[in-house]
């Protein structure tokens, strides 16, 4: 029989748990991916809020599982987290999410949980995990350089038009096809891995696995590419908005993917001792995103999608693509990555495809982004070591 004191450090944990969801929710989840649909008007702030937190709620469930797993065993070495530590990481990186909700700028989710974990864990004693750093710091050092690389060159090509503008968002549309039909699902696998929709549906036609696998995708691309294309047949701008809704949704059940995983990865190593499984905090740790997209993210999609550049539907299309592409990358190697990052780089990298200097960027509030970010790593790590010092020595 579980102990009484076991199942009451397990819930303060949680609850710190989820209101670290919360905080995600209302700011880097629930606030990104529609912000540069709202800076379009192709949605409203209020309307984004809502369909953001249906979305984040998915793909927490669906597709949450690796984030949660890195960040609750593979930040740190020698020592598994106990309920304080996870309960004092928590409580610290939620403080500092909170206060950049709060304040208007987006502080990034990732730094600061990631921080917290390896916080704790080296004041308890652990090792640092050099590979994982590695694998993290090089996917956090690319993504101004990939996204807004790839951002501002879609902007140029559809500002440019060396090719019809609807042939490239066609294009533009069967890319996503492609991503999206190989997407893993872990109710799609069998056993513990997962499966993509293009290698479960691979069965049902002749030949080999990986024949068919290409065929499926092939098939899902094309219905993408010409479910866009008739829909730009009748108004361009109407169908340019569409599909920029449907990326907006796509980012959407990433961001849950990914940012589930900073909220219940540190319960992890603890759920065992009450018997829970992963599936129930995934779905606790999503129904703390909807409950933050829904009650604080209209704030953070209005200061992203107004304050750093004035998009309109091609810069935000050229936005999404690449945020879309890095969130997924990140979904399926399990690395902790923080959506402001990745859409406000794309948001600068097609704002500078626009006419005039900068686009419209705001080069002030990038450098005030900027050191929020590096500090907030830097500071998380320190403040949850000292945290976690001073309260065991007090608790002895």
């Amino acid at each position: 029989m579980v102990e009484l004191v076991t199942i009451g450090t397990f819930l303060v944990a949680a609850l710190a748990s989820l209101f670290m969801a919360w905080a995600i929710g209302a700011g880097s989840s629930g606030s990104t991916p529609f912000a540069p649909a709202v800076g379009a008007n192709a949605i409203s702030v209020m309307r984004a809020g809502f369909l953001v937190g249906i979305l984040g709620f998915s793909g927490a469930v669906l597709q949450g599982a690796n984030v949660s797993e890195a960040v609750g065993a593979d930040l740190i070495g020698g020592v598994t987290l106990s309920p304080m530590a996870a309960t004092i990481a928590l409580i610290i990186a939620a403080g500092l999410v909170a206060t950049g909700v709060f304040a208007g700028y987006p502080i990034a989710t990732a730094f600061t949980v990631t921080g917290a974990v390896i916080g704790v864990g080296l004041a308890m004693g652990g090792d640092p995990a050099w590979a994982k750093y590695q694998e993290i710091a090089t996917l956090w050092v690319l993504t101004p350089f990939v996204g807004g690389g790839l951002a501002y060159g879609i902007a140029r090509l559809l500002r440019s038009k060396p090719i019809r503008e609807s042939t490239l968002i066609m294009i533009c549309a069967a890319l996503i096809g492609v991503i999206v039909a190989n997407i893993e699902f872990a109710i799609l696998g069998s056993g513990a891995g997962g499966a993509s929709i293009a290698q479960a549906a691979s069965g049902w036609l002749p030949g080999s696995d990986l024949a068919g696998t290409a065929a499926v995708t092939g098939i899902i691309a094309a219905l993408w590419a010409g479910m866009i294309g008739f829909d730009l047949r009748g108004n361009i701008e109407r169908g340019e908005r569409h599909f920029l809704l449907i990326l907006g949704g796509l980012v959407a059940f990433s961001a849950g993917g990914s940012q589930v995983g900073l909220a219940v990865g540190p319960l992890i190593p603890l759920s065992g001792d009450v018997g829970l499984p992963l599936i129930a905090l995934l779905v606790g740790g999503g129904f703390g995103l909807l409950l933050g997209s829904w009650t604080g993210a209209p704030r953070m999609i209005k200061a992203i999608s107004q304050d750093y550049s004035s998009l309109g539907p091609r810069r935000s299309i050229a936005a999404l693509i690449p945020s879309f592409m890095i969130a997924q990358t990140a979904v399926l190697y399990g690395i902790p990555v923080s959506f402001n990052e990745i859409i406000v780089s794309a948001i600068i990298g097609s704002g500078y495809a626009a006419a005039g200097a900068g686009g419209g960027v705001s080069a002030r509030k990038m450098g005030y982004t900027v050191l929020a970010w590096i500090g907030s790593l830097a500071g998380s790590v320190i403040v949850s070591y000292v945290g976690f010092t001073v309260i065991a020595a007090v608790l002895g």
